[in-house]
């Protein structure tokens, strides 16, 4: 007989079937749950992620950071946020569809990795053999036709490719930056010449020979986006490093300094320097009423002053600008101590200029100078490079100078701090898309990296808000970090979801901190691996009470002023007072001129004299101190601020060298010295009344390829003039040679003249500057060998400005 089965078993089993059958059908609903927790013991995804995800919850029963977020030695050294490790990835994810796939969805996101950031590669597109489409991917059968009724009928309002298109077009123009609005800007990299751990822990500095990548934009900063590249102005030097701890941006200028103190003030100093509002001009150029008005009523504004009236304010190239962070910030170290620090770029190829009359010209003849220049020079492989270099300064340091660090009209001279170099930045590729890549660029001074940090400068805590708040006004909203020139290479996870543009899709429902549906992630990376400011602050120069009030030393306006005028040759200095003859000329109410000049008796009466006496008007009473008794300073001139220091290592690369010729030209002599200069890296062109094939008298085939007219002279850094009687002949009868000749001459730039070229010489008026021998820069030769040897030594110094005269005879 058989035996009968227990009676209780079958109730047991049951009891455990319907458990998990209830806990999976619970796991598939989304706004309620059981009181218990789910019950393992299947294999059923959504009983799984229930599962999972209230183990991690249990795991994570308190907030285990909240008790370090209280207390000064706590907010020094934040902890790691607390995390939960899970079986598998299922209650992490959006969705459990998630594993059904097709070609627009892709897979899963990548563990522990935002996919959106990585290389440019990524969005790079290049149509070589593809058809025209729509933006939705739709091919276009015909480019050339809007959609009628009828051949001669109307457009049809159903043709959805010419909407498409149009609307596209009528939207493709972005509001341009208010400041900085005309750019250029190239990639690269930084390259460090030693690990600097004593300083700081930025990425970048880590280790001897590290490779940052980087991208560059140069900018004008007064002009609109379509002004002139040479206006006498400040020039934006902004650096984004794309280190792998972040973007850090450096975002500085091509002088050291600024006009204001205080960032309360920069609407006002802009506002002064764009267009009058009633009637839009001048463009791009600070020679007027308001701008003139607004600075003589600002004495902190004259150390500027001496630098925008420089030769500084017109550069020959951006590769030959000097740029400087201007602020002064912190380096920190892995052990949380701080100094202070300047940041210097000196160009390898020297700091050049150019002279004013050539500028002005320059503008006319080829408004993208600075912008063409650095895009040839980075396609012809001389790729620009500077040296970073740091000064560093304690705190105990500071305290001792005449002049406040936190001051952004003030410099640290380098005889008190010596500039260190610490590395290497070279530009060396183009972008593919000026939009894409240079009009959208966003540079922050907010963004930097562990290893860094703020001073108190005042200037520098308005622009640490002020460049986000623009650039969410240009790039369409708060998602303009994720437009790929922007994007970091550094992994990018946060809680920050949705707005305009979003580009990212976050997998999860968590988007909150803390958690632990997510297992406590994205967690805060805490001090030993995150952000954290430097607490320690000087005690000796900062109010403890909340004020609208300057340090005393911030009322010293002029010292670092007469530093800079002082420390210049006596023709930066001619270039100095001929500038501010002119700017103040444009000026049509003649008491802010007489204001301005009484201020400059503040800073050198030789220069306020040099200055009333350009303009014609009596020298003024020097401007009341806003300073009782001003501090002396430590440094009376400082060699290292005129450009005569910074000659560079004589290098011609990239340097534009125009070899005149005309039928009858001995050929292979100017082709020996187009030979020489372009072995050297210069760009040697030959010009002609026309452009084409040139007869030589020995037969060397020679081909003009720029013209008299189309390329004036002044857009050369040097002048050939070619041997053969037939050649001088017909150079003789172009006006356009002379016109060459005289403004070579003028702008103090080399001159060769080639065997019977000196006639050219003769002709222009430049008898006298060959008699008794040859002014400086101008060189006879009667071989090629000869005459180029000494042009490529020339060509790679300063300017002969010794034979400059004011006004000008030739």
């Amino acid at each position: 007989m058989a035996k009968k089965p227990s009676a209780p078993a079958a109730p047991a089993k049951a009891s455990r079937t319907s458990a998990t059958t209830a806990a999976k059908a619970a796991a598939r609903n989304t706004d309620s749950g059981p009181a218990q927790g789910a019950v393992d013991g299947d294999e059923d995804p959504a009983l799984q992620k229930a599962v999972q995800t209230e183990s991690a919850a249990q795991s994570l029963a308190f907030n285990a950071t909240k008790a370090a977020e209280h207390g000064a030695a706590n907010g020094l050294n934040p902890p790691p946020g607390a995390t939960a490790s899970f079986p598998s990835r299922l209650p992490t994810a959006s969705t459990l569809s998630e594993s059904q796939t097709n070609d627009k969805t892709g897979t899963q996101a990548p563990e522990g990795r935002n996919a959106t950031i990585s290389s440019l590669d990524r969005v790079r597109v290049d149509s070589l053999g593809q058809p025209l489409t729509t933006n939705q991917g739709v091919r276009i059968a015909d480019n050339q036709n809007s959609l009628k009724a009828g051949t001669r009928g109307p457009v049809l309002l159903e043709d959805f490719i010419l909407r498409d298109k149009l609307t596209h077009f009528d939207h493709e123009r972005i509001p341009e930056r208010i400041v900085h609005a005309r750019g250029s800007a190239a990639h690269g990299y930084f390259e460090a010449y030693e690990a600097l751990p004593a300083l700081t822990k930025a990425a970048p500095f880590r280790e001897a020979g590290k490779r940052t990548p980087v991208f560059v934009r140069f900018s004008t900063v007064a002009g609109e986006r379509g002004s002139k590249d040479t206006a006498r102005d400040v020039r934006g030097f902004a650096v984004k490093f794309y280190t792998d701890e972040g973007n850090w941006d450096l975002v500085g200028n091509n002088m050291p300094v600024f006009f204001i103190q205080d960032a309360m003030k920069f609407p006002d100093l802009v506002h002064a320097v764009k267009p009058e509002p009633h009637h839009g001009m001048p463009q791009a150029a600070s020679a007027h009423d308001t701008f003139w008005d607004f600075v003589s009523l600002m004495p902190e504004s004259t150390h500027m002053l001496m630098w925008v009236m420089s030769d500084r304010a017109i550069p020959r190239s951006y590769a030959t600008m000097q740029g400087f962070g201007v602020h002064t910030y912190r380096m920190v170290n892995e052990a949380g101590e701080s100094v202070f620090v300047k940041f210097h770029w000196s160009p390898k190829a020297g700091t050049h200029s150019l002279v004013w009359d050539e500028a002005v010209k320059i503008s006319g003849a080829d408004p993208d100078f600075h912008r063409r220049d650095l895009w040839e020079r980075i396609e012809s492989g001389a790729f620009p490079e500077y040296e970073l270099g740091l000064q560093v300064f304690t705190e105990e340091e500071a305290a001792r100078f005449s002049f406040d660090v936190l001051d952004a009209t003030k410099i640290v001279p380098e005889e008190l701090v010596p500039v260190r170099p610490v590395g290497r930045l070279v530009l060396d590729r183009n972008p593919d898309n000026f939009f894409a890549e240079t009009e959208q660029v966003a540079f922050c001074t907010a963004n930097i990296i562990p290893g860094l940090d703020f001073s108190n400068d005042p200037l520098l805590a308005g622009r640490i808000h002020s460049y986000v708040d623009t650039q969410i006004s240009r790039l369409g909203g708060p998602n303009f970090h994720e437009i790929p020139i922007n994007s970091p290479i550094a992994p990018v996870h946060n809680n920050q979801r949705d707005g305009m543009h979003r580009q990212a899709i976050h997998r999860g429902r968590v988007a909150y901190e803390p958690n632990s549906l997510g297992g406590g992630c994205p967690f805060q990376a805490g001090a030993a691996q995150g952000f954290t400011s430097v607490a320690a602050r000087l005690q000796a120069r900062e109010d403890q009470a909340k004020v609208r009030a300057k340090p005393e030393l911030f009322a010293e306006h002029y010292n670092q002023a007469r530093l800079f005028y002082e420390s210049q040759t006596p023709p930066e200095q001619a270039h100095i007072a001929a500038a501010f003859r002119f700017e103040l000329s444009k000026v049509t109410v003649p008491a802010i001129r007489e204001r301005m000049v009484a201020s400059l008796r503040n800073a050198s009466e030789e220069l306020a004299a040099r200055v009333a006496e350009g303009l014609n008007m009596p020298l003024p009473e020097p401007m009341p101190l806003a300073i009782g008794k001003p501090p002396k300073p430590e440094v009376r001139t400082s060699p290292a601020l005129s450009l005569t220091a910074r000659p560079g290592d004589g290098s011609i690369a990239g340097r534009k060298v125009v070899i005149l010729v005309a039928d009858g030209v001995a050929g292979q002599t100017v082709s020996t010295v187009h030979a020489s200069l372009f072995e050297q890296g210069a760009v040697p062109r030959y010009a002609a009344t026309r452009i084409g094939p040139v007869a030589t008298s020995d037969g060397v085939a020679i081909q003009a390829d720029v013209s008299l007219e189309n390329e004036p002279g002044f857009l050369f850094d040097a002048l050939a003039l070619p041997d053969g009687d037939e050649a001088i002949d017909a150079l003789h009868r172009d006006a356009h040679v002379f016109e060459f000749i005289r403004d070579q001459f003028r702008h103090c730039k080399p001159i060769l003249a080639l065997g019977q070229g000196v006639r050219l010489l003769e002709a222009a008026g430049l008898g006298p500057a060959l008699s008794p021998v040859p002014a400086p820069g101008i060189h006879l030769a009667t071989t090629a060998e000869e005459g180029v040897r000494a042009l490529i030594a020339d060509l790679g110094g300063p300017r002969h400005f010794d034979r400059e005269t004011d006004p000008p005879r030739v």
